[in-house]
């Protein structure tokens, strides 16, 4: 049987780097760990056990798993995705047992796999993941009320279904349903500059079609889950639907108004959350006073706005924990006062423009900010961990990402920094476990 802690931190991330960097005994190596796994000789390795108490990792793996596949095996894009729900599942869970991250989080392009099963164009790069034809918008102003409900027991949802199974019996986590939210799907499926143009000069159309997929789409899908795990979560995102593309009034007004219409009445709702709005700062900028002779969505992240205001309208969405991401560049010290009066549990993102080895100019210098910045992070978490009186060890036993997120790990990585990064983890203080009332 194939021995995976041989590869524990931080060997695994320098077999990676081997690998990452064309090394043909890393690639060797690193194929004979990828086989073990996709064979199924390491699924003794993925349950996830009591964490100590300290501040742990989670990660989105996706891309990385795609880009190992592809580079090993000739994999491609639509076969990553489409075929295999093992191995997606187990080849996601030994990277992160290669990388160091300790709890297991696995995700996949869920934009793209919520709007294709509607019937939209879509896009299947051979190495990246999926996307919707921008040129080809499956609904518009004039047929959007015609979009039916699609069939949840084949295709991509099927197969999201099988994905779920195996990773709850590989882990022991809940399934947890990933979709994109009422206006993230419809910029994929309407066209985001339509939309945003829409938002600023017809808004009611907006919440209009936004109720219309929460009611035809994404309620019924939710439904057909809960139907086949009713101990599972469904996570929604809902990127373009941020104060940093369409501001925050129309972040709290259209984007957030749309899923407590989709959630109405639904007897799981306190089981579905909304984590990843971005770009934080905007609710803070003061809109310039100018005129312009064009009347375009330009300054529609421009509003002034309160950062606490917007604050409770994404806690409103998501009453377990406050996500602080790296596109907030608000300082983390906001999110661990709001998670310590609000009660809630703080995750911390670092993002992969944070790690991308192509922008590195000065490594020494970027180790050097990152392990700053990963300390003052992972700090901020265990005292909000200290302070406040969470289930089950701050939530590490949920299948959401918690404490310090991995946003995107990818074959672009910078292995290097990730295990700076970690090594802060490692060596923070433990916290005091505290239980719930």
């Amino acid at each position: 049987m194939f021995n995976i802690d041989t590869y524990a931190y931080p060997e695994g991330l320098r077999l990676l780097g081997r690998w990452q960097s064309g090394d043909l005994d890393g690639k060797l190596e690193l194929t004979k760990v990828i086989d073990a796994a996709i064979a199924g000789e390491l699924d003794n390795c993925f349950k996830l056990t009591e964490l100590p108490d300290r501040v742990h990792t989670t990660a989105c793996m996706q891309m990385l798993g795609l880009g190992v596949l592809n580079d090993l095996y000739g994999i491609e894009s639509w076969e990553y995705y489409n075929v295999d729900a093992y191995r997606f599942v187990r080849v996601s869970l030994a990277l992160s047992k290669l990388l160091g991250v300790e709890k297991p989080y696995v995700t996949w392009a869920l934009y793209a796999l919520t709007c294709e099963p509607l019937g939209q164009k879509m896009m299947y790069p051979d190495k990246y993941p999926p996307g919707s034809d921008p040129d080809t918008v499956l609904i518009d102003k004039n047929n959007w009320h015609k979009l039916k409900t699609p069939d949840f027991t084949t295709g991509i949802p099927k197969m999201i279904d099988e994905i779920l199974r195996v990773t709850e019996e590989l882990t022991g986590l809940p399934p947890m349903l990933q979709l994109s939210a009422p206006y993230s799907l419809a910029a994929d499926i309407y066209g985001q500059e339509p939309l945003l143009a829409d938002v600023v000069h017809d808004p009611d159309t907006v919440n209009a079609l936004l109720d219309h997929l929460g009611d035809v789409v994404l309620g019924p899908w939710m439904d057909h889950f809960y139907e086949k795990f009713p101990n599972g979560w469904v996570e929604l995102s809902d990127a373009s639907g941020s104060p940093f593309f369409i501001g925050p009034e129309n972040c709290k007004n259209i984007s957030i108004r749309a899923i407590k219409h989709m959630l109405r009445d639904k007897p799981y709702a306190d089981r579905v959350f909304c984590n990843n709005y971005r770009g934080d700062f905007t609710a803070e900028v003061k809109k310039k006073d100018r005129k312009s002779r064009r009347k375009t969505p330009e300054g529609a992240n421009s509003e002034r706005g309160s950062l606490e205001e917007l604050t409770n309208a994404k806690v409103s969405v998501n009453h377990y924990f406050i996500m602080r991401l790296d596109a907030d560049k608000v300082d983390v010290s906001f999110y661990e006062d709001q998670a310590i009066q609000r009660k809630m549990a703080l995750t911390s993102g670092i993002s992969s423009p944070q790690t991308d080895r192509n922008t590195i100019e000065d490594m020494y210098a970027s180790r050097t900010e990152l392990a700053e910045i990963a300390k003052y992070h992972v700090d901020a978490i265990r005292r909000v961990c200290e302070a406040t009186d969470l289930p089950e060890n701050t939530y590490v036993a949920s299948p959401w990402p918690s404490h310090l997120y991995f946003e995107d790990i990818n074959g672009q990585t910078s292995f290097e920094l990730v295990e700076v990064i970690l090594q802060e983890v490692f060596n923070s203080d433990p916290f005091e476990r505290r239980s719930s009332a």
